[in-house]
């Protein structure tokens, strides 16, 4: 796959392929090469999971960095339950330095499932609000300071709703 592939096939209103890469439990590139050869020729875009299960793997960042390196198009995921909003800005600044322009975000499995199950989960945004907040950063050409009170008032009661969705007490 190539960076360019993926956004070809959107554009031009095809299906597009995509698969999530099973990241290593190491910090080995080479597994990260190895997994993602697999799917040479049969994908236009690699999702890279965030802490899949609840469980520690490879960061997504890092896989997306070793893969956007070698020509892949990436997505990104980031999951509202291991960072805040200024962790998530930063990671997404980060990843847009390193060119990868594709990101999904969602709530995350619940740590209790995982293999810390002592972990504290983080859950400042639902993932529509990270939506919100990620569309906002693009749109503001990555600006970073995301204080306008109406997109406060909706981020809080998203919040709220996330409370729900994601069992945050």
């Amino acid at each position: 796959t190539s960076p360019g592939r993926f956004e070809r096939v959107l554009r031009a209103g095809q299906f597009a392929i995509t698969a999530e890469i099973a990241p290593p439990d190491s910090a080995d590139p080479e597994d990260v090469y190895e997994r993602a050869a697999l799917f040479d020729g049969y994908v236009d875009a690699i999702n890279a999971t965030d802490s899949s299960g609840a469980n520690c793997h490879m960061s997504s960042m890092g896989i997306c960095s070793l893969l956007t390196r070698r020509g892949y198009a990436m997505i990104l995921q980031q999951s509202c339950r291991d960072r805040n909003r200024i962790a998530m800005q930063g990671d997404i600044l980060g990843a847009a330095a390193m060119g990868v322009c594709n990101i999904l975000c969602l709530c995350g499995d619940g740590v209790q499932s995982g293999d810390h199950p002592e972990a504290k989960p983080v859950f400042d945004m639902d993932s529509i609000s990270a939506l919100s907040m990620v569309r906002h950063m693009r749109d503001q050409q990555h600006d970073h300071h995301y204080h306008n009170d109406q997109q406060h008032e909706h981020l809080h009661q998203n919040d709220q709703k996330r409370d729900q969705q994601c069992h945050v007490p």
